[in-house]
């Protein structure tokens, strides 16, 4: 049997930075490089008659891009990404936060 950990490995090489900024693009003499938030996660195994598996999945959210002109570089947030993500997360920490509170009022 291939060991699982080394095939996923090889084939993860190129995720980390290069998932997350995207190949610089130039329009119009303005150069637009993509900015995301992404992660994944594998799994693999196998038991002693090495009858096995893996799998694997992962999310990326573009949350902006950086835009460079002859002034400088700025980052341009997605505001629809941002707020999908934002409001979602102010939520479940504002339930916590309560939650917290409340315990230790008693």
């Amino acid at each position: 049997m291939p060991n699982i950990a080394l095939d996923l490995g090889k084939q993860v090489t190129s995720f980390g930075v290069k998932s997350a900024y995207g190949e610089p693009q130039d329009v119009d003499g303005v150069s637009i490089t993509p900015v995301a938030l992404t992660w994944a996660g594998f799994g693999g195994g196998a038991d002693e008659n090495d009858n096995g598996g893996g799998g694997g999945g992962g999310v990326s959210i573009p949350i902006g891009v950086y835009i460079r002109r002859e002034e400088g570089v700025r980052f341009e947030p997605n505001i629809v990404s941002l707020l999908a993500v934002g409001i979602p997360f102010v939520w479940v920490a504002g339930r916590a936060l309560a939650r917290v509170i409340r315990a230790l009022k008693k």
